[in-house]
């Protein structure tokens, strides 16, 4: 494998941030590390971009051992989020600072950084234009650039875009995507937000307590969460406990005991006389229009369940209504714990 992890621990006194952590990265691919604060993603990224010595185990890259290889000296290039651009410098110092470091002549140099602001889509008039006068979008792509101007084999990315607004972070995940197709590079990112990664990633690992709790594609971690914990942290769903055999006091076939993971989008009104495997009263206490679907809150089974529906189905329920809802067992995910 191209990146391999062998037992990597890292411990600040009595804190173990990093906990005997192993795994492999193909090159090429886009691996996303998520967490909450706390969990040792950010440790795990510096230990791997050389900003941080680990207490123990190993990082390999193509089969090279680079544990205590200083940063400088590694084919890599971090993206902080701060970003941490020169604001004394223009677009154009910016992006060619590195190739100025390794003494690449002004003519090179400057043919270098146009053909970089092509790339992330930045007008040629840029070369000149004070950083400080950037959006925040146009700053990430500048950082972009700029990590790229050395030609790494291996970028990390420290949750760049946790500081912009909703409607630009959007965007950039599309061209964060794109410029790693374009790129064919080895792009390692860290980020919070599970939401973010499932657009963006090939591969995502789940970390908590310094440890790797889950690894996969975005579509394994969506549709197999391997506890309650992932499934919570992939944003709204409902968690239901199964004792016995049964869900709110109903017969669930086939259900082991633990938790029932229930989306939004498997819970339905069922007015009409229909049926559900699992059916219960609930009181809508309020709707929230999300463009194609509307979600509602319902109070429920002593707890305030989160319901979507499509606009077509959302028609004629409103906050106040009392009436039964149910789900399909067959459109829920069983956990352990």
């Amino acid at each position: 494998m191209f990146l391999v992890l062998e037992g990597l621990a890292k411990i600040f006194g009595s804190n173990k941030a990093v906990d005997d952590v192993s795994l492999s990265i193909p090159e090429g691919e886009f691996f996303t590390i998520v967490g909450p604060s706390g969990s040792g993603k950010s440790t795990l990224i510096r230990i791997l971009a050389g900003l941080e010595t680990p207490t123990a185990g190993r990082v390999l890259l193509r089969g090279a051992d680079i544990t205590v290889m200083p940063a400088n000296r590694r084919p890599t290039c971090m993206v902080f989020q701060s970003l941490a651009l020169f604001n004394h410098m223009s677009v154009g110092d910016n992006i060619g600072f590195a190739l100025k470091m390794l003494g690449i002549d002004a003519a090179e140099r400057h043919r270098r950084v146009e053909t970089l602001l092509d790339f992330v889509r930045l007008p040629q008039d840029f070369l000149g234009k004070p950083v400080t006068q950037c959006s925040g979008g146009e700053k990430q792509r500048v950082a972009l650039a700029r990590a790229l101007a050395s030609d790494p084999e291996i970028l990390f990315f420290d949750e760049p875009l946790s500081a912009i607004d909703y409607r630009l972070r959007k965007i950039l995940e599309v061209e964060m995507k794109d410029l790693h197709r374009r790129t064919g590079k080895t792009f390692i990112y860290i980020t919070h937000s599970l939401e973010e990664a499932m657009v963006m990633s090939d591969r995502i690992a789940i970390m908590r307590d310094g440890a790797i709790i889950q690894i996969g594609p975005p579509e394994e971690i969506y549709a197999r969460p391997a506890s309650r914990f992932v499934a919570e942290f992939m944003g709204e769903v409902n968690i239901l406990p199964v004792s016995g055999g049964e869900v709110a006091g109903q017969p669930a076939a086939g259900i082991a005991d633990g938790w029932l993971v229930v989306r939004p989008e498997a819970l339905r009104p069922l007015g009409g006389g229909a049926a559900a495997d699992i059916s219960f009263d609930a009181r809508v206490q309020n709707d929230y229009m999300l463009g194609s679907r509307t979600q509602f809150h319902l109070m429920a089974l002593d707890q305030t369940l989160v319901a979507e529906l499509p606009a077509g189905l959302a028609a004629g329920v409103n906050p106040g209504d009392r009436g039964r809802w149910g789900f399909d067992l067959g459109d829920c995910i069983s956990v352990k714990e």
